[in-house]
């Protein structure tokens, strides 16, 4: 199998380390020369590419499939729109236009699309309600990678990611130190991230579908810091409702709608196709952290 990955950043990274070491040929397209050599280490090919310069895309080889991993830098609405449509949407037509098209894209999006639930639990059949300019981006960012791919002639699949943690951002102060606001966790391990996308590229499954990647057990966020500071060995921190955090003034209108949105995502589609979870839940996901944490203060 060949495979482009498009962003090939945090989740990217992995991902290409672990479709090589099952044999596969990986590009890892990055624009910077850090970027390069961190795909060079995971013993995938590094192009020089930027996903907005359909030009450049020249320089990536035929593949079989395409992984748009692309992050706008967490910058603002703009920027977004940028890099998750118009850049999907260059890169979609750049590799359709090839005598040898991909088969597939994959586009990672994230749950920010679902909006506010109430705290319910959400799926792949939820309607989508964004509730900020950057979350309607990728929004529509989903209909590019499913709707114009299809258009021209690529199968789409959209991996709708939870929270990302793991190596470099378990950011344990957070939830330590404190104060902790009321709210839902949805989560997932860097490796199940990228876990998922390789399996769904290895067996061939959720063509032309949508899949929610979020481990088993959506947590709260005063109960998750409560369990962290434990297994730390520290006090358990100051805890905030919502309208405590928000009485304070200080937060910008998106910041407001951020936490008043509370859902539970549910991985049960993800689990009829048939993954395994490296990390089940946090639990074991932030051993290692824990561990690592623990040693420091000794």
């Amino acid at each position: 199998m060949r495979v482009a990955v498009l962003g090939c950043g945090y989740v990217g990274l992995e991902l290409a380390r672990t479709l090589v070491a099952d044999g596969h040929d990986v590009w890892g397209v990055r624009r910077s020369d850090d970027g390069l050599a961190a795909v060079e280490a995971t013993g995938a090919e590094a192009v020089r590419a930027d996903v907005t310069d359909a030009d450049s895309l020249g320089a990536v080889p035929d593949v079989d499939h395409v992984v748009f991993a692309a992050s706008s830098g967490g910058r603002g609405a703009d920027a977004a729109r940028t890099v998750f449509v118009d850049g999907l949407r260059t890169a979609i037509d750049r590799f359709a236009a090839r005598d040898s098209p991909p088969e597939r894209l994959v586009y990672t999006s994230s749950t920010g699309v679902y909006g506010d639930h109430g705290g319910d639990f959400v799926d792949e059949s939820t309607p989508l309600d964004p509730t900020t300019d950057k979350t309607r981006v990728l929004a529509e960012a989903e209909r590019v990678a499913r709707e114009h791919a299809a258009e021209r002639g690529i199968e789409g699949t959209v991996t709708r990611f939870a929270g990302l943690y793991g190596p470099d951002r378990y950011r344990l102060d957070r939830y330590l130190n404190g104060p902790v606001t009321a709210g839902y966790l949805n989560m997932v391990h860097r490796d199940d991230a990228a876990g998922v996308v390789a399996y769904l590229l290895e067996t061939d499954r959720a063509r032309d579908d949508t899949v929610l990647v979020v481990d088993d057990e959506p947590v709260s966020k005063h109960a998750f810091a409560d369990w962290l500071a434990d297994e730390c060995g520290v006090p358990r921190p100051e805890k905030r409702t919502k309208e405590e955090r928000l009485d304070a003034g200080d937060l910008s209108a998106a910041a407001r709608r951020r936490v008043l949105t509370s859902k539970r995502c549910s991985n049960d589609h993800l689990r009829e196709l048939g993954y395994s979870f490296a990390y089940p839940t946090y639990r074991e996901g932030y051993r290692a952290a824990i561990d690592a944490y623990r040693a420091d203060g000794d």
